[in-house]
């Protein structure tokens, strides 16, 4: 898996409630930066989507999706029932150790900082 397919694996982990799924690309010291809050820690993170996410029926609809080594960007938006609440950028840094190695291990998410408007 390459670094462009781990960050969509990440959002379809998101929009199915794949919650085993997503805590599996994210590294253990995963860091969440967005306009609303951060999220310190993997398990914060996954427990939140899992439990307080104020609308876990959304999904993420991807524009563009552009990887170059352990970075990767992505514009989108995220929808309620196929109407736009709004439209995001996300920029991903992947393990640096793990990322592309080509050992079989694909790195995991360490990194996520969230723009929205």
């Amino acid at each position: 898996m390459d670094a462009a397919a781990l960050v969509r694996r990440y959002y379809d982990a998101l929009d199915s409630h794949e919650y085993d799924a997503l805590e599996d690309v994210l590294a253990p010291e995963f860091v969440q930066r967005r306009p609303d809050r951060t999220f310190e820690s993997r398990d914060a993170f996954v427990r939140f989507m899992r439990e307080e996410r104020p609308n876990p029926d959304t999904s993420h609809e991807l524009e563009a999706v552009i990887a170059e080594g352990e970075c990767v960007a992505v514009r989108g938006r995220v929808c309620d029932d196929g109407a736009r609440l709004f439209d995001f950028a996300d920029f991903f840094e992947l393990d640096r150790k793990r990322a592309g190695a080509g050992d079989g291990d694909d790195g995991r998410i360490v990194e996520l900082e969230t723009y929205s408007r």
